[in-house]
Formats: C-alpha cells, sequence, structure tokens
C-alpha cells in the first residue's frame, strides 16, 4: 500500500514515514499543498494522510481541490485542531476519517486499513482467494491453514494481488504501491519478489501478462 504524508512538521513528517514503513507501508511524505499537488499528478497512491496547517495554503482548500480531481482517494485528516467545528468541517470538505494529534500510531494504521478496505470494496479486514487468507490487521498471510513467512515487500505486492484477485494487476500499479521515492529499487526488484512470492504459493499461483502485469489465481489449476 501506498501512502503520501502531506505534514509540514519537520520532525513528524519523516517520523510518521518511517513508522509506516516499519509497519511495511510504503510511505511518501511532502510538506507543502504544492508538493501534494505534484506527487498526486505523478504517482499512484492508495491513501493520503492530510495535516490542516500547511504553510502558504490551509488544508481544507487543497482537500476541496483533491476530493474534486482524485473522487476515489481515501483522505485522512491529521490534526491538531480537536473542535466539533474543525471535525465538520474537515468531513464536510471531503475527508474520510478524522484523528487528532497527539495519536496513537496503532490506531493511524488500523483507520489506514478501514481505509483501504472500504476503498477497494472490502469491508472486512480478512481477504481469500481460494485457500489464500490475508489478514490486514497483523500482516498475516495463510495457505491452506499453514502461515505464511513474507518479507515486508511480499506482504505488500500479496495485499495488492489478492485485493484483485483473477484480475491482471498492472505492473507500475504494483510498483507503485510498494516503492516509495527513497527505496533502493533495482531494475528487476519486482520480478524478484514475484519469484520468492511463486515459491511460497506455488509456481501457478501467480501468472505473468506480458507487457501489462500480474494475475493472482484463486483457485490454480481450475
Amino acid at each position: 500500500m501506498r501512502i503520501l504524508i502531506i505534514e509540514d512538521d519537520p520532525l513528524l513528517g519523516p517520523a510518521l514515514k518511517t513508522g509506516l514503513a516499519q509497519d511495511g507501508y510504503a510511505a511518501d511524505w511532502v510538506g507543502t499543498a504544492a508538493l501534494a499537488e505534484h506527487a498526486l499528478r505523478v504517482e499512484h497512491f492508495d491513501v493520503a494522510i492530510l495535516d490542516l496547517g500547511l504553510p502558504g495554503r490551509d488544508g481544507l482548500s487543497l482537500l476541496r481541490d483533491l476530493r474534486a480531481q482524485y473522487v476515489e482517494l481515501p483522505v485522512l485528516i491529521l490534526t491538531a485542531r480537536d473542535t466539533v467545528a474543525d471535525k465538520v468541517a474537515g468531513l464536510d470538505a471531503g475527508a474520510d476519517d478524522y484523528l487528532v494529534k497527539p495519536f496513537d500510531l496503532d490506531e493511524l494504521t488500523a483507520r489506514i486499513r478501514a481505509l483501504s478496505r472500504r476503498s477497494s470494496g472490502h469491508a472486512a479486514a480478512l481477504l481469500h482467494a481460494g485457500t489464500l487468507a490475508l489478514d490486514t490487521r497483523d500482516h498475516r498471510a495463510t495457505l491452506a491453514g499453514s502461515v505464511l513467512e513474507l518479507s515486508p515487500k511480499e506482504y505488500g505486492l500479496l495485499e495488492t494481488l489478492i485485493a484483485h484477485a483473477d484480475h491482471v494487476v498492472p505492473r507500475a500499479r504494483l510498483m507503485a504501491a510498494s516503492y516509495g521515492w527513497e527505496d533502493g529499487l533495482e531494475s528487476n526488484a519486482l520480478e524478484v519478489h514475484i519469484h520468492n512470492l511463486r515459491n511460497k504459493l506455488g509456481k501457478t499461483r501467480i501468472l505473468t501478462v506480458r507487457g501489462v502485469g500480474y494475475k493472482l489465481i484463486s483457485e490454480p489449476g481450475e
């Protein structure tokens, strides 16, 4: 999952990016509304975390523009503004969720997971594709009841693939969901992780659609 953090605090922004990365998310941080708009024009993000007190332009103004241009992008406001009027204004401006600082990282990630599930059409935290199951609450995957040992990148790829099981996921979409700007990325990194997933899931579980991307098969052989 790829997350855009829009936060002007030079301590909180990087700390939040690091915390989310340690929890298996690909996260990028920008400190202004202009940089956020540029990032969204050139990259795909699954969730945006938005501070309201941005320099030069208020977060609510940015939110209204984002909602008009990126209708399906889940936006979570993360701010110190804690009055009921502030919350109403943020939600009415188009936010999908509202969390007040100071906050607990576990609560933030739980809200991110909920937003991502709803945006992808999955209400439950447990995703299934045949005998393959993935619990987004604790980043735990099982195959026929046996726990799979996955690296953070493997988990991220599997989460995207299983959310679109039996449909082709474009290579660019998988890359965007799994790698941030600062990730050291080899040209064949995606292929290496897909190869490792096949070793753990079964050789026929993930199909390569040449020139397009990859497809996770719910029931191989059927």
